[in-house]
């Protein structure tokens, strides 16, 4: 792992424990009753919070599967799946909110991220 590596984990790392302190501060000062508003940026933030948590972890996992070398496009594809996990928990949160939620809606949803995810991984 080289230094940009290694500081471009640590940052997301950063990142992502500031937007779990957003999380917090938001669910624990503001609930879901308060209008749509309150919804949309807890989904948002908890969204963006699980983004920010599962791409470096995802890379690191990369890291470690390759034996310690870190491919070219490593990075992309890491910041790809922790964008569609914190794409879905963003709508399952959202949904949630607004009682739209059913199983057969969730199920599409992660089959959706799931078929977005293995064509993008088959392209190249």
């Amino acid at each position: 792992m080289n230094r940009a590596d290694w500081l471009t984990n640590l940052a997301l790392f950063v990142f992502a424990i500031a937007a779990w302190a957003g999380v917090a501060f938001l669910f624990t000062n503001s609930s879901p009753d308060e209008g749509a508003t309150a919804l949309l940026a807890g989904a948002l933030l908890l969204g963006a919070a699980v983004a920010l948590t599962v791409a470096p972890v995802l890379w690191l996992f990369g890291f470690v599967r390759h034996r310690r070398i870190a491919y070219r496009g490593d990075w992309w594809r890491a910041f790809r799946r922790g964008a569609l996990a914190g794409l879905v928990v963003a709508l399952y949160v959202f949904m949630r909110g607004e009682d739209l939620y059913s199983l057969p809606l969730m199920l599409f949803i992660v089959a959706m991220a799931v078929l977005v995810e293995l064509t993008l991984s088959l392209r190249g």
